[in-house]
């Protein structure tokens, strides 16, 4: 684990056959609209984000819950992209997430998280 700002987030490396770091996975629990989000976002070396994924929440049934869907906006807007590079908010807060429509709460929620987690990746890299 890790800690930093009152908070403990556990994680995995990820090593090549020549055991050098090629990757991290961070679990973090924001709370969301209907209580705590558990979502595990994957980072590569080099801090772009590789995946993330929904463990378990109790959002609104067809709005927030939408969240665990692997096609959803707000996971399309942020994989893929390096974390130190973009505004980990939603647009409506003048980030650069996409957010779910009638979810914000949610969407908020699942950006902060990944913000959250990569300042962790970062204590984990020092």
């Amino acid at each position: 684990t890790v800690d930093f700002e009152g908070a403990s987030y556990s994680y995995n490396l990820a090593y090549d056959e020549q055991g050098n770091t090629v990757g991290c996975a961070i679990n973090v629990a924001p709370v969301g609209f209907g209580g705590p989000i558990a979502i595990k976002v994957g980072f590569d070396a080099n801090g772009v984000i590789w995946n993330t994924k929904v463990l378990s929440q109790a959002e609104t049934p067809g709005l927030g819950a939408n969240l665990a869907n692997p096609d959803n906006v707000v996971r399309k807007s942020i994989e893929g992209r390096k974390a130190g590079e973009v505004n980990l908010k939603v647009k409506k807060d003048g980030g650069d997430v996409d957010a779910l429509t009638a979810a914000t709460i949610s969407s908020r929620a699942y950006a902060e998280v990944v913000a959250a987690a990569y300042e962790a990746f970062i204590m984990v890299n020092k």
